[in-house]
């Protein structure tokens, strides 16, 4: 959709006086006084609202990761698309900073302001990382081929008062890993036609190796191709989930494609240790583990993360489509877990819309799983109330062990795992109202469950979160 018709339908949707763009632009590295997330509408509505909407804050979860616990000072650092104030319609990329010792939040910095390009879209989003020098690095991600991602570097360690431009390059939904040894791996995608998956390196974020195409899945004589992917690092060894879009359209993403490297990304293997062509492009292929487009079903793949034995787990969510309400069917959440031998499935819970997001922590024998499975006040919309599903024994059954929030005034969506989540911010995201605009507030919650809002607005440099009494 393109930008004159995305403000055509606010112009309908919304009273007058709310402008699309700031009439001047702040600078990057400027202070501002809250947290406040970005609302968006993507602008295709069915009889049950938006295909998806809401608060958008800490969207989408191909953009990993968007919060590091650096336990060298005991803070979480994080980034999330955040707005100037309520009614100003476009996206400034921000960081924050949690303080374990105190409990306290630090006013959030503005890294790249997305309204001097007219950029309204959260698919702009940043996503963070640290290097082995404390160096604090935000990857702001780019959208298609006419605007590049850019990269930024705090001016000092493990601080987020001002940062400075580094380089930029066609990077959408960045995937930033980090090995103090070899440096920087990054997952992306770059649009050739279609969503096709690539990664690059660099040992110091400066200087970047070529692009090199990692999936471009065909079938046929199609020339379509399409992809998103979730990725994550262990014990220096490079993991991603991905699916495949039929045709090259987003609405019919289906299956579930695995590969992990022990080599920094020179050679790919699948889990059974079979070694496997860059890119992928046939349909059919030994690193496909869930076959879904042969019984109609997408596949939305949300997390990746680890058992205690380093074996990898991923969580995701099916649907018979991507329509919002009833027409999309039943939305059911899986899981699927490399046991050391095979792939082992299991399905836990339902929620009402296919954009209903979360993350997996597995933390010793006990996994957690926190996702909007419930519904919340606007029932067919994106998100609603956050809820904890519990397993103790990998994953072969679930229990629901409690809602994080309830009786909200909009719903909540998105909940992202920090990388190293510390208890005291051990997941975080933001709420907003799916049917209409509305203020986007974030959210925390520690690991044993108390939930707090960060300070819409603040008038000291740090400041306490207000506890969310459940």
């Amino acid at each position: 959709m393109n930008r004159l018709k995305f403000l055509l339908i606010f112009m309908m949707l919304f009273p007058a006086g709310l402008s699309a763009q700031p009439e001047t632009v702040s600078h990057v590295n400027a202070t501002v006084d809250g947290y406040r997330g970005i609302w968006f509408t993507l602008g295709q509505f069915s009889e049950y609202g938006d295909k998806y909407s809401g608060g958008l804050g800490t969207y989408t979860m191909k953009h990993i990761p968007m919060a590091v616990y650096a336990p060298e000072v005991d803070r979480t650092f994080f980034v999330y698309g955040g707005t100037p104030q309520d009614g100003e319609l476009y996206l400034q990329c921000m960081v924050g900073c949690f303080d374990h010792k105190t409990g306290m939040l630090q006013k959030p910095r503005l890294v790249y302001d997305k309204g001097q390009d007219g950029v309204l879209d959260p698919h702009d989003n940043p996503t963070i990382q640290i290097d082995r020098d404390g160096y604090i690095w935000v990857f702001v991600s780019g959208r298609g081929n006419d605007r590049n991602g850019v990269r930024l570097r705090s001016n000092k360690p493990y601080d987020i008062t001002s940062f400075a431009y580094m380089n930029e390059s066609l990077m959408a939904y960045p995937q930033v890993m980090y090995d103090d040894e070899k440096g920087f791996f990054l997952f992306f995608t770059r649009y050739e036609g279609w969503r096709h998956l690539f990664i690059q390196t660099s040992p110091d974020g400066k200087q970047w190796s070529e692009y090199r195409k990692f999936a471009a899945i065909k079938e046929g004589d199609e020339t379509k191709a399409g992809h998103y992917q979730i990725s994550n690092i262990n014990d220096g060894k490079l993991y991603t989930a991905f699916n495949r879009h039929v045709n090259g359209s987003v609405n019919t993403r289906t299956n579930v494609y695995f590969l992990m490297s022990d080599d920094w990304g020179q050679t790919w293997k699948t889990m059974k240790g079979e070694t496997m062509e860059l890119p992928v492009t046939e349909r059919y292929n030994a690193a496909l583990v869930r076959d879904y487009q042969s019984v109609g079903r997408n596949c939305y793949i949300k997390d990746v993360n680890f058992d205690a034995e380093g074996n990898p787990v991923i969580l995701y969510l099916t649907s018979d489509n991507h329509y919002p309400g009833p027409k999309g069917g039943v939305r059911q959440w899986h899981t699927l877990h490399w046991n050391g031998k095979k792939w082992i499935e299991s399905q836990f819970t339902t929620s009402t819309h296919c954009y209903d997001s979360g993350s997996i922590w597995t933390d010793g024998e006990e996994w957690n799983v926190i996702i909007p499975s419930d519904p919340g006040p606007q029932y067919w919309g994106t998100g609603g109330e956050i809820v904890r599903w519990v397993s103790r024994n990998d994953g072969k059954s679930w229990e629901k062990s409690g809602n994080l929030t309830m009786d909200s005034k909009s719903n909540h969506g998105y909940v992202r795992r920090p990388q190293g989540a510390a208890p005291g911010f051990y997941a975080f995201w933001a709420d907003g109202n799916p049917e209409k605009l509305s203020p986007s507030r974030l959210y925390f919650c520690t690991k044993d469950g108390k939930v707090f809002r960060m300070p819409y607005q603040m008038d000291s440099e740090w400041c306490l979160p207000e506890p969310v009494c459940k």
